[in-house]
């Protein structure tokens, strides 16, 4: 038994606190290349897997995931079943990107994990329904 999730991990068009504005299609590479499931952790700490992602696409708003959280009646299950946590982030690294005066524009992103967070970068990248 596990505790399903969907939200965005990533919005596209909009600055995230580091100004770092992700272009759509900068996933597509990463996400068609992809043969496993990437690994969903909490807070960004590898030596704290909580989960599984069972989708990750691209829509026009961003970077759509559904994830499943292996232990419903864990910690990061409780707190994200009661609003505690909602917050949804990704670790990557930036294949292409350019310089502009308002920050990084990500064109291309490997992506490696994505993290149930406290405080997303990108302050509207949110868990939007549990199930």
């Amino acid at each position: 038994m596990s505790l399903r999730f969907a939200g965005y991990a990533a919005l596209f068009g909009q600055p995230d606190g580091a100004r770092d504005t992700i272009l759509p299609g900068a996933f597509a590479r990463t996400l068609a290349a992809r043969r496993e499931p990437l690994p969903l952790y909490w807070q960004h700490r590898p030596d704290q897997p909580i989960g599984l992602v069972e989708s990750a696409e691209e829509d026009p708003r961003g970077l759509r995931v559904i994830a499943r959280i292996d232990n419903p009646t864990g910690r990061a299950a409780a707190m994200l079943k009661h609003g505690a946590v909602s917050g949804l982030s990704f670790g990557y690294r930036a294949r292409s990107f350019r310089h502009e005066q308002s920050g990084r524009v990500l064109e291309e992103i490997d992506l490696f994990e994505v993290s149930l967070v406290t405080h997303p970068l990108q302050h509207a990248a949110r868990v939007h329904l549990v199930a």
